[in-house]
């Protein structure tokens, strides 16, 4: 191919065209400060409303629940400390395969004598063993609970059963915080049905722009801000507001609910495509986590037989023109690995290889991968 193949999209997503459109007009006509009293300041205030209404109309929300923040990791980081700060939390129940802006604040959190820390185990496939989480839930001698469990891994795709996860809190008087970074704009989340109490979203997961996204924050809990220094966001966060990339995430999530049934065929027919084409024309090759089952059909986390290459398997990819993302158990140099694939007792002598799909993916690009991949397995 003369054009090079981007399959890194659980990293991050090309920006939508009709979201740059919404945001150059808003960066040419709107540049007023939105905390101005003036006519200028209050056409961009009205943006920013006009955007968290359009946020909460498309979860089933509330615009008062929810704040507009840099990404998902703050909005985590702001959930899990929050809670701790002011909401009495005196434990949280993880998994070891959380994203680290979770894994780390509540390791964090615990070193510093703020929490009791439980992880709950994880199935050899990858999933939440939910039995475990009733168990260490129905264990109330810690004190008010904080369960932060990922709606999809972003290493290898596996769902959680958000349902069950946020009945079982409500039956043991536990806060539920859901990371839904990989989720949000891919699948519909109505959270007037499903009880949670906290979510973290960004941007550039759903073809919108980095460096803004949002938390939602139950109107049943009442938390300080995690960023002081103004009285931006309705006092919950400090700062002049990324008037830009809020326009643009609100855009990009109405083009993503508005095309979610059509994107979400053609990319799970993309992904099944690669497994087949995969399983073809590499022996030996196996899948981490849950690929054929209960997973994000954005996300395939590869794993391929120990061969030569194994350690340069991303660097050959990439002179190929291929993008893609590793997952390795193995640590060498500055890579220590993947915390999630090694959890899951995945072998250090293959290379496991995350490719991640958008709908501007096409089956010739997943075939000159098939192709280059055959090259370097013979």
């Amino acid at each position: 191919m003369n054009t090079p193949v981007y399959l890194d999209n659980a990293a991050t997503t090309p920006i939508d065209p009709e979201v740059i459109e919404a945001m150059v007009a808003v960066m040419k006509d709107d540049y007023g400060n939105p905390s101005s009293i003036h006519a200028h300041g209050r056409e961009v205030r009205t943006r920013v409303e006009e955007a968290r209404k359009t946020v909460a109309r498309l979860l089933n929300v509330t615009p008062s629940e929810i704040f507009f923040t840099s990404g998902g990791t703050e909005a985590d980081n702001m959930a899990l400390r929050c809670s701790v700060e002011d909401l009495g939390v005196k434990r949280i129940i993880t998994s070891p395969i959380e994203h680290h802006a979770v894994l780390h604040t509540a390791e964090e959190l615990e070193k510093k004598g703020r929490v009791d820390l439980d992880l709950v185990r994880v199935k050899p496939d990858g999933h939440i063993d939910l039995e475990h989480l009733e168990s260490l839930l129905s264990d109330t001698s810690k004190g008010k609970t904080l369960v932060s469990l990922m709606h999809a891994n972003n290493e290898i795709g596996n769902l959680l059963d958000v349902d069950r996860v946020s009945e079982m809190c409500q039956k043991h008087n536990a806060l539920f915080h859901c990371d839904t970074v990989q989720t949000i704009g891919h699948y519909p989340l109505d959270l007037e049905k499903v009880k949670i109490d906290f979510i973290a979203c960004a941007a550039h997961k759903f073809n919108g722009p980095k460096g803004v996204g949002f938390i939602y924050i139950s109107n049943r809990n009442k938390i300080s801000p995690l960023i002081t220094g103004g009285a931006q966001e309705r006092n919950m966060r400090g700062g002049t507001e990324n008037v830009y990339g809020i326009v643009g995430l609100a855009r990009a999530l109405e083009i993503a609910s508005r095309d979610m049934e059509s994107k979400i065929a053609a990319i799970s027919d993309l992904k099944a495509y690669m497994i087949q084409k995969l399983e073809e024309a590499v022996p030996g090759i196996s899948f981490n986590g849950d690929a054929k089952g209960r997973s994000l059909y954005t996300v395939l986390n590869v794993s391929f037989p120990p061969s030569k290459i194994s350690e340069m398997m991303l660097f050959r990819l990439d002179i190929e023109g291929i993008s893609a993302s590793g997952g390795s158990a193995c640590s060498s140099g500055s890579d220590i690995g993947s915390h999630v694939l090694k959890t899951l007792g995945v072998s250090s002598d293959r290379a496991n290889v995350r490719f991640s799909f958008s709908k501007f993916n096409t089956r010739e690009e997943i075939d000159y991968v098939i192709e280059k991949l055959r090259e370097l397995h013979t």
